[in-house]
């Protein structure tokens, strides 16, 4: 193994090790606290969460707040923040304003628009 092996693999196993590390304490600590990170998730981690009935599926999120958003659906993202995970809508609007709707993905309630 040249030295660009070597170095490689010893950044792998340093890396490994700090992911277990991370994986333990992840397992330790409460839900809620890792709910407290920010940054918008994986389709892999919206699916898990939407199988587990911990948060709404997008339409019925969108369904819930028709009422107060009318346009069409541009992007929407499924994000945590310090309230909890929310989805994150761009909807443009028939007047061809662009409007960010936040929804907070347990209850489907409107957090905010602008």
């Amino acid at each position: 193994m040249g030295s660009t092996g070597r170095i490689v693999a010893a950044g792998l196993l340093v890396l490994s090790g700090a992911l277990g590390s991370a994986r333990a304490e992840d397992a330790v600590r409460p839900a809620h606290s890792i709910e407290l990170t920010h940054g918008c998730l994986s389709q892999k981690e919206r699916r898990s969460l939407v199988d587990s009935g911990a948060v709404l599926r997008l339409a019925a999120a969108v369904h819930a707040v028709r009422g107060h958003v009318q346009g069409t659906l541009v992007r929407a993202r499924l994000c945590r923040r310090p309230e909890g995970l929310v989805y994150l809508l761009t909807v443009l609007a028939h007047d061809g304003k662009v409007a960010r709707v936040t929804i907070d993905a347990a209850k489907g309630t409107l957090v905010g628009k602008r």
